[in-house]
């Protein structure tokens, strides 16, 4: 195993979208621990007070090549990540070891036309919230006594399809913008692979996000961890699943809150099938007496996400994903 450190440049990000058709930022073997560095706010930098930017931050948002601006997401993505022997049918496995803000001061905005109440808050507007990242809080208002519990995470973790040019903003069945606050350190992220070699990208950094991200944004910031990517076979994965210390988690997209629910429902079940041996009926009915299901978010038009979260305390034996599949 190879340890790696991936920096955030020009020629080792990617804007707005994935793309099989990309230059790896860096090749891997299964197996191998990457440092990798993120920014966010590629279209709010001019707007930036001086603690947001770096040299390294300014000189891709002005030279950015045109090859590596892929579609009209506003998001800004390390990688991709090459990774050898990887093949469509296989399983990507994304652990996360270490996520940290790399900067004291993070931002907040509305979109004109987005978010969970468009028509009561159609003003777009821009706010930016320092981060005590020694005390690890933020308070927001500015004054105001109210602290914020930084939780960081990456809200986008993802691989490459056979689209050339596939937008950041909806998740999917291969990840990306799942904006899931539960993917902290010591989770588990497995993704299902569509081309050869993944092509795993990461970034949107959160500092700390509510359940929904019901204005559109959290605290974004830029982000920087420490991960290990791992290929699995022999499992016929078609959606994210992930695993916490605490949780088994399955994931459910749709354009509806209804149909995510669904999704992530169905998902559980097949879960607890296949890795609890239980019946489909016994199944469903463990998802309705311990299964949490929880809206991940509403925002990311045109998914929104819903996440069942399945305790691991009330097996009697140690269950993990990890241990089940090759």
């Amino acid at each position: 195993m190879t340890h790696h450190i991936l920096k955030a440049t020009k020629d080792t990000v990617h804007l707005g979208g994935f793309s099989h058709v990309l230059t790896p930022a860096l090749t891997v073997n299964s197996g191998d621990t990457i440092e990798v560095e993120t920014y966010s706010g590629y279209y709010v930098y001019e707007q930036a007070p001086p603690e947001f930017m770096t040299p390294e931050f300014l000189d891709i948002c002005k030279n950015l090549p045109p090859e590596r601006k892929i579609a009209g997401g506003p998001h800004l993505l390390t990688g991709p990540i090459y990774v050898r022997d990887a093949k469509p049918g296989d399983v990507l496995e994304v652990e996360l070891n270490a996520i940290a803000p790399s900067l004291p001061v993070g931002f907040n905005a509305i979109r004109s036309g987005w978010g969970a109440l468009p028509e009561k808050f159609p003003q777009p507007a821009l706010r930016f919230i320092p981060l005590d990242l020694t005390n690890n809080i933020a308070e927001f208002p500015t004054a105001s006594g109210i602290k914020i519990p930084l939780k960081p995470f990456f809200g986008i973790l993802g691989v490459a399809t056979p689209d050339a040019s596939r937008n950041s903003i909806p998740p999917g069945a291969y990840g990306g913008n799942i904006d899931n606050r539960e993917l902290q350190p010591g989770s588990r992220l497995f993704l299902p692979i569509f081309v050869p070699g993944a092509l795993f990208s990461i970034g949107d950094g959160h500092a700390a996000q509510g359940d929904g991200e019901v204005n559109v944004t959290a605290i974004e910031t830029s982000m920087n961890g420490t991960i290990k990517l791992k290929l699995r076979q022999g499992w016929n994965l078609t959606t994210p699943i992930a695993e916490t210390p605490t949780d088994i988690i399955t994931m459910g997209f749709g354009e509806t809150l209804d149909a995510a629910l669904e999704l992530a429902l169905k998902n559980m079940i097949e879960f607890l099938e296949r890795f609890a041996d239980l019946s489909p009926e016994d199944a469903y009915v463990l998802c309705s007496l311990a299964v949490n299901f929880r809206i991940t978010q509403v925002v990311n038009s045109p998914q929104k996400g819903v996440h069942g979260m399945l305790p691991k305390s009330i097996f009697s034996q140690k269950i993990s994903l990890s241990s089940h599949i090759s």
